[in-house]
This record gives C-alpha cells, sequence and structure tokens, in this order.
C-alpha cells in the first residue's frame, strides 16, 4: 500500500477489521516498527480528532512525528501552475512538497474543499500533488471529497455495536448554519456498501451526492420512511453537489434535526457523527448524551484506523 485515500486501499474489508481488532487488542504489540520512522502530518485545515488521533496512532508503532500546520507555522503555498507569484504566497507547493519528502518516511495530508470550484475539488489538486512528487508514501487525513479515516473508523465501530450480520445503515442530512463539503457523507457512503450493509441515504430535494459515491445505496426523500427500521443513524451536513448550486446551502430546515422523536422512528438504533458536532442543529442534546450515542466510542476508534493504516505503510517497506 503506497497510499491511502479510499476504501480500494485498504483491501479486503475483513481482512483489515480483523487487523484494526487485533491493534486494539493490544496497540502496543507493534510499538518497534516504527523505529526511527518519521511521519509527517501536513494541515492545511483545522483538526482536533484527526490531529490527535494520529498522533497517537504513530507514537503506539514508535514513530517519530513532526506536525506542520500551512498557512500558520510555514509559509504560505501556491499551488496553481503557471501563477506569477507576486502576491502573498511566496513559496509553491511544486518546491515544498519533494523537500518536505525529504525530512520524513510518510506523509499525511489535510486539505478541505474550497466549495467555489467543483472541478478542482474534486479533482484533489493538493492531494493528488503531494501523492505524486513526495517520493513518499501518502495518507488522506481528509481532503476534498473523502475522509477515509474516518470511515474506516465508522466502520469499525459499526461491526462492534452491531446486532444483525448486514444492519440496515442510514445517513442523514441535517441542517447547518455554514456550507460544508460532502467529504465525510462521499466516504461514509463508499465505505458503508463496500462493507455490504443496507445503506439508506436522506436528505431534501436538492442535496444530492454525487452518484459515484452513492451508487448501492437506497435515496429516501421521506425521512421517516427512511428511519423506519434502522439499526444505526449517521447524521451529517453537506452543501449542495449539483450544479449550479455547487457548495451553497439551500435550507436549513431543523425539521432535519435528530432528535428523540425521530429516533423512535428506528429499531433502537445507535447515533453517530464524526464531530464536531452543531448540537440542537444536527441533534439534539438528549440523543447525542443518550446510551444509544456512539460519538465518542466512534472517536476514540479513529486512534484505531489511523493505526492500521500506518502499521501497513510501515509492513510493506519504505
Amino acid at each position: 500500500m503506497k497510499k491511502f485515500t479510499d476504501v480500494h486501499d485498504i483491501g479486503d474489508l475483513r481482512v483489515a477489521i480483523a487487523e484494526a481488532m487485533a491493534v486494539k487488542a493490544n496497540r502496543f504489540a507493534y510499538d518497534t516498527l516504527g523505529r526511527n520512522k518519521t511521519l509527517l502530518m501536513i494541515f492545511f485545515n483545522s483538526s482536533l480528532r484527526t490531529r490527535l488521533s494520529t498522533q497517537k496512532a504513530a507514537m503506539n508503532l514508535g514513530m517519530n512525528v513532526m506536525v506542520l500546520d500551512v498557512n500558520q507555522g510555514a509559509w504560505k503555498l501556491e499551488t496553481e501552475r503557471g501563477v506569477i507569484m507576486d502576491g502573498d504566497k511566496p513559496e509553491h507547493l511544486l518546491e515544498a512538497i519533494p523537500v518536505m519528502g525529504c525530512y520524513c518516511d510518510i506523509i499525511g495530508v489535510r486539505s478541505f474543499a474550497g466549495l467555489h470550484d467543483k472541478a478542482e475539488d474534486y479533482g484533489e489538486r493538493v492531494l493528488q500533488q503531494f501523492i505524486r512528487h513526495s517520493g513518499k508514501p501518502v495518507f488522506s487525513m481528509e481532503a476534498a471529497t473523502r475522509h477515509p479515516l474516518q470511515s474506516f473508523a465508522d466502520l469499525i465501530t459499526i461491526e462492534e455495536y452491531k446486532k444483525k450480520k448486514r444492519p440496515k445503515v442510514v445517513l442523514t442530512w441535517a441542517p447547518h448554519p455554514k456550507a460544508l463539503p460532502q467529504a465525510v457523507p462521499n466516504s461514509f457512503v463508499e465505505w458503508m456498501v463496500a462493507a455490504g450493509y443496507d445503506v439508506v441515504v436522506t436528505h431534501p430535494e436538492g442535496y444530492e451526492l454525487d452518484p459515484s459515491f452513492t451508487k448501492g445505496a437506497e435515496i429516501v426523500y421521506d425521512r421517516k420512511k427512511a428511519f423506519e427500521g434502522a439499526d444505526f443513524i449517521y447524521a451529517k451536513n453537506w452543501s449542495a453537489y449539483a450544479d449550479p448550486n455547487y457548495g451553497k446551502v439551500l435550507n436549513t430546515d431543523r425539521a432535519w434535526t435528530v432528535d428523540s422523536e425521530a429516533m423512535g422512528w428506528t429499531d433502537d438504533a445507535y447515533f453517530m457523527h464524526c464531530l464536531p458536532v452543531r448540537r440542537n442543529m444536527i441533534v439534539t442534546d438528549d440523543v447525542i448524551e443518550s446510551a444509544q450515542s456512539l460519538v465518542i466510542p466512534e472517536a476514540a476508534n479513529r486512534e484505531i484506523s489511523a493505526q492500521v493504516v500506518l502499521k501497513r505503510f510501515l509492513e510493506e517497506g519504505l
């Protein structure tokens, strides 16, 4: 494995889940695997769980860790070719990337969608340039279109808590005061379909995701119908994908907030969210604080998903 950007890179999910469970049972079993190896984590955007969980995973493997916050602790970086660099960006990514590669063995990159240009966002320019020019294995710590470490952790969590072999997993849109990327919902549906679950996506009309990610899932606009019989409810906001409304907020209908009434339509479902979450916009206090809420175990499994990915990079040779 030379990169980790989507579900296809991890291979057989049954094998990956078994490996995750083994790592979770003894996360220090491979604490010498990363000796004298260095992880560089590069953040173009803010982070809490991804930063801490990935750094902890690397430490569990005995790795050295360096963290770079672009635009805060480093030069502002130009990403476009052919630009006359007479503005506020004194360094180009095409020089910065191979330089970064000189100082580490594995690179993690976090770079969100700008939500202004769909072609640019879905082309994953920043992430792809690191893959092409760093000379090192690269993994996504959330990109414009996917968040694979989060989705892997979501899968681990569902496998731990599911009560039937093929649970009904519902991804539901929920309101938010600002425009958010489609990365988490795209990735979540992609992983859940690959796992063979009964996957339903529900949202108001106009919030359809890129169909390449939702292939194999059922799209239901009636939220109550979508929730009926669900075993897991995964709430997440996202902005519009389809043109001409790409990146826009089309509505903030509070009727889509996940509350106890909506959870009552389910088969005693568990509630999930990637965090951070806007309480009483995405989900009510009583639901997120209930015994059925998995947001903390889900976040804890971020360490495990990151450790499996780093372990595989190290085992396959650098």
